[in-house]
């Protein structure tokens, strides 16, 4: 169940890559163990946050694991394979400024989150 492009974020806490991709956050946290290229990051309030990128592997690495039979080693050298084979594409300044825009827009919901937060401490 990956996101339409145009629902696609930027970042994305655990419980939403475990409801995205209908796997139990331990499953999530576990491969984030188990495979170094799941880079999930911190937010200002300590919670996991995890990009695009890593929501696209962790869905790609349950269709290998569950709908293509492979084993944890073999996801991993598929993956690892795939990842290896992308090229750095151009970036068209329409596509920057597009992108710089849905950064603020994260970080002004971030930011308001937080302020709600430290209001109710």
């Amino acid at each position: 169940m990956k996101p339409e492009k145009n629902q696609a974020r930027l970042f994305y806490r655990l419980d939403e890559v475990s409801r995205l991709a209908g796997l139990e956050p331990k499953v999530i946290e576990n491969w984030e163990n188990e495979f170094s290229f799941l880079n999930a990051g911190r937010a200002a309030g300590g919670q996991k946050i995890f990009r695009q990128k890593d929501l696209d592997v962790i869905l790609r690495l349950k269709e290998l694991l569950i709908a293509e039979g492979l084993t944890l080693a073999g996801a991993k050298r598929r993956i690892e394979a795939e990842l290896e084979g992308r090229t750095a594409e151009p970036v068209h300044p329409d596509r920057l400024r597009k992108t710089l825009f849905e950064v603020k827009e994260q970080l002004e919901e971030i930011a308001g989150t937080l302020r709600k937060r430290s209001r109710k401490v």
